[in-house]
């Protein structure tokens, strides 16, 4: 009794090794063959008797189910005498099935062979001319590709068994390779109608894959990757990017952060949920990435100064992410949103040890995020208005106070800074940004006003010359017609 688990190799019976030979040759051996749709296992076909798998294949839901019913009738067929499975390939290339037959069998006491076959990469290596070791490569299942997807080494993808599968692979790709960039398709490999076609990306929706279809990528210096790549070259041959400095790039920091906030501030207010405006997005997609250079360029100097680099920033902030969601990645248990902050106030609080809640607000911030940023984690204790109608009474009083300041200059300038910090408050407990609602507000002036300068123009008047009168009536009928911002 026992399994002797032999791949069939990438094509025919002239590539099984003589371990499969003498295991398929055994007397009262059941062979269990994982699908029929492989040439070594027609040719088993045609001269033993095999129990198959396709049926489970078409009967079951999902591929998890499938492996898992075929480990318990390979395992289930052991009980009355020696059973070979045999899959296409290598045994343990792919091969998903075999850990869990192994699995179950070490459960039962029964012994478990392999004799591993050939894989079909020993093929693909040799078709497109890679050392896997020496050139480096990645080998990806198309049924579960990574996003995002990394193509700074030479990739293989496998399991591109179908038209639709092809389609998908494909869109992937093009999502940071150009359409024409060239690809091969490997397919049938050892065998005689074997395909070793070179193709460009957008034609693979085209090919008619099957079972045992591949492509092959070349290493490509495209999205993050390729980001970081072209920062590092620009780095060491641009004129400019060599003289960037940490502080000279401040700015642009903050340009580029701005300009992202005016290109999300045009997308829906319920984004990403609703209709997606896609135009929108475009412009907020091309803002990330200029603020995402910034970031990439920060590292890459820091890289120089042997402080840190791109991933160790990453790794940072995902440790960050992982201590401070106890409720996800932990045992602690949260009723809602405002727990969530509460324990993420707390745990920071413990990291920096602060010693209050108001320290390390930077300085540097505008004044709209700071108040929102302490107002917050005042409200992360308890410390805040209930309702909204309790925030508006305090302005209502705030107002009343800045109006009794008079022409104390000192005094105006306490009032009417407290109005604005309860205005940011009273924007938080509507659920609103006060800075996106400020720019709201802007921008809708600017329309109104540039409704006044068209009005005055076409009546032949310069603006300067009207009087506050004609300037008023000028500004009610701009209210009346110009609704929104553009």
């Amino acid at each position: 009794m026992g399994i002797t688990i032999v791949g069939l190799g990438p094509a025919g019976v002239a590539y099984l090794g003589p371990g499969a030979h003498e295991a398929l040759a055994t007397r009262g051996v059941t062979i269990v063959v994982r699908t029929l749709d492989h040439p070594a296992a027609e040719t088993l076909a045609s001269e033993h008797n095999v129990v198959t798998c396709d049926d489970l294949y078409d009967s079951l839901g999902s591929f998890d189910d499938v492996y898992s019913a075929i480990a318990h009738r390979v395992v289930d067929a052991a009980a009355s005498g020696p059973v070979v499975y045999a899959v296409p390939g290598s045994a343990v290339v792919g091969e998903r099935a075999v850990p869990l037959i192994r699995s179950l069998a070490n459960g039962e006491d029964i012994p478990v062979r392999i004799e591993p076959g050939l894989s079909f990469l020993d093929l693909a290596y040799i078709a497109v001319g890679v050392d896997p070791i020496t050139d480096g490569t990645q080998i990806l299942d198309a049924r579960d590709l990574p996003d995002p997807l990394p193509l700074h080494l030479p990739t293989f993808i496998t399991q591109v068994d179908s038209g639709l599968r092809a389609s998908d692979v494909g869109l992937a790709l093009m999502r940071t390779v150009a359409p024409d960039t060239v690809i091969t398709v490997l397919d049938r490999l050892g065998g005689p109608d074997e395909v070793i076609e070179l193709m460009p990306v957008s034609e693979l929706a085209r090919y008619d894959a099957g079972p045992r279809t591949s492509v092959f990528v070349p290493q490509t210096s495209s999205g993050l990757h390729g980001l970081i790549d072209i920062n590092r070259v620009l780095r060491d041959q641009c004129p400019w990017d060599k003289e960037q400095t940490h502080h000279t790039l401040v700015t642009h920091l903050l340009e580029e952060a701005y300009e992202t906030v005016d290109a999300i501030s045009a997308l829906p207010n319920k984004a990403p949920g609703g209709d997606a405006d896609f135009g929108a997005y475009a412009e907020v997609e091309e803002e990330l990435g200029d603020l995402l250079l910034q970031v990439v360029f920060h590292a890459t100097m820091a890289a120089e100064a042997g402080a840190f680099d791109i991933d160790e920033v990453a790794e940072a902030i995902r440790r960050k992410l992982v201590a401070r969601h106890p409720h996800v990645f932990g045992d602690v248990s949260v009723e809602g949103p405002e727990e969530v902050l509460a324990n993420w106030e707390e745990i920071k609080q413990a990291e920096k040890k602060r010693a209050s809640l108001m320290d390390d607000v930077p300085a540097s911030m505008p004044g709209i995020a700071q108040s929102l940023k302490v107002q917050k984690r005042a409200r992360s204790i308890g410390f805040d208005w209930q309702t909204r109608d309790d925030v508006i009474s305090v302005l209502r009083g705030e107002i009343d106070e800045l109006v009794d300041a008079g022409t104390n200059d000192q005094a105006v300038l306490d009032e009417l800074g407290d109005v604005l910090f309860t205005a940011v408050n009273l924007a938080r407990h509507c659920n609103v940004d006060p800075e996106v609602a400020l720019r709201s507000s802007v921008e809708k002036f600017r329309s109104r006003f540039r409704a006044m300068e068209e009005s005055f123009a076409q009546n032949s008047q310069p603006i300067r010359q009207a009087t506050p009168q004609e300037l008023e009536t000028a500004w009610q009928e701009a209210k009346r017609t110009v609704h929104r911002t553009p």
